[in-house]
């Protein structure tokens, strides 16, 4: 079973390997749902203040960078490192664009900064964690070999 759960993508028949990715992008996406919801109401802490109110956690930050950093790992083990970016990282990018854009902007917003500095952050990421899962997967089919 689990030669066969890290064996390459390339090697399994379409649809399978159809449906791995779908998998993994879905759970990008619900990775990022549920470490990070966003509230829809943008109320602010108090008459005229500046800052909203916001449910997103550093914790939840982690454990998102914590799971889109072991999907992106074992799709680099297991697939090609073009796959990695839109179906790991493109999801909680594009959900994160969502998000801020629903944010009434005053005159000078920062959203689009910090999204375009995010959505670097996650790439990056991502991109890293599959090379380094490939590394890995090619280390570990090498020493596979007699």
């Amino acid at each position: 079973m689990t030669t066969n759960a890290l064996s390459p993508l390339a090697l399994r028949p379409l649809p399978e390997r159809g449906l791995l990715r779908a998998t993994g992008a879905a759970l990008a996406a619900g990775a990022y749902l549920l470490c990070l919801p966003w509230d829809l109401r943008n109320r602010t802490e108090a008459p005229g203040a500046l800052q909203e109110v916001t449910p997103v956690t550093g914790a939840g930050v982690a454990a998102l960078a914590a799971v889109l950093l072991l999907l992106a790992a074992s799709l680099g083990a297991c697939d090609r490192l073009a796959w990695t970016i839109p179906l790991i990282a493109a999801p909680p990018v594009v959900l994160l664009y969502v998000s801020l854009s629903t944010h009434a902007a005053p005159d000078a917003s920062p959203w689009p900064l910090a999204w375009a500095f995010f959505a670097l952050l996650i790439v990056g990421g991502a991109t890293g964690a599959a090379l380094a899962g490939r590394a890995v997967g090619r280390w570990r089919a090498g020493r596979a070999r007699p």
